[in-house]
């Protein structure tokens, strides 16, 4: 396994004494952090010298109880909220950059080829942003699973942007009923630039959400996972994102455990 392994800093609520113990645990050196969190946290990234491998920001209006909902009030899509959303952007920009951090992350929204009015406002806000992010030579992730990595693949070639990459989460394909993990980091390997390791497995009714699970007891394949990342050659940072659960400091040791087991 060529890639290194991090935690999802909101996988333990931003809890800076659960997230230091699980990391120190564990040996986990690299940490995907959200942007909220950054000034509490700086001191023991400094005191550890564990790295920052990517920042995140989300949006106060998304809505995740039911797969309609985050349709509706997902990403810089809901036009109400776009001017307080492009903010909160614009300002995790900076303070990423600031941080020297590479690389931050969101979910966008939807992406709906069908939908040519959409579609292209959702062209122009997202370049709009990127255009800030390189002028601090921030490379903004659009998080993989609200669409299908084709759909995906074709909104980066459309908008060809170099502050422009995908932060890969397999599980979100599945939970979202958007296709084959691994034949989406086929298809999105150009862009691939930071990695989840979270696991789930798919709803029987369609329109539904799957379940999450801990990593390797779900239908990923860890395994064909992290072979097909080496083999378009991912080498960066492996993030263990546990959104749901009691146990989320155990199940992020068990995947570590488990990764460590590949190699």
């Amino acid at each position: 396994m060529k890639q290194s392994i991090g935690i999802c800093s909101w996988s333990l609520n931003n809890d800076l004494s659960l997230v230091q113990q699980t990391m120190l645990d564990a040996g986990i050196p690299h940490i995907h952090l959200e942007v909220a969190a950054f000034e509490e946290f700086f001191g023991a990234i400094s005191l550890y010298g564990w790295t920052i491998s990517c920042a995140m920001v989300g949006f106060p209006q998304e809505n995740y109880s039911t797969l309609e909902s985050i349709r509706k009030t997902g990403g810089i899509m809901p036009d109400d909220c776009w001017e307080t959303n492009r903010a909160i952007v614009l300002d995790a920009i900076m303070k990423t950059a600031e941080a020297g951090v590479g690389l931050l992350s969101f979910h966008a929204g939807f992406i709906d080829h069908n939908d040519a009015a959409g579609y292209q406002k959702f062209c122009v806000r997202i370049k709009e942003l990127a255009d800030a992010a390189l002028e601090k030579q921030v490379v903004l992730l659009l998080e993989t699973g609200q669409e299908t990595a084709q759909d995906l693949r074709g909104f980066l070639e459309d908008l060809n942007h170099p502050a422009l990459g995908v932060n890969f989460d397999p599980a979100n394909m599945i939970l979202y009923g958007k296709g084959d993990p691994i034949e989406a980091v086929k298809t999105l390997a150009p862009w691939i630039k930071h990695v989840h390791i979270k696991d789930a497995i798919a709803s029987n009714t369609p329109g539904e959400w799957g379940a999450e699970v801990p990593w390797g007891d779900g239908e990923v394949e860890g395994g064909k996972f992290i072979q097909t990342l080496d083999e378009i050659g991912f080498s960066g940072t492996l993030a263990i994102e546990r959104e749901a659960g009691e146990t989320r400091a155990d199940d992020i040791k068990l995947a570590v455990k488990r990764l460590g087991d590949l190699s």
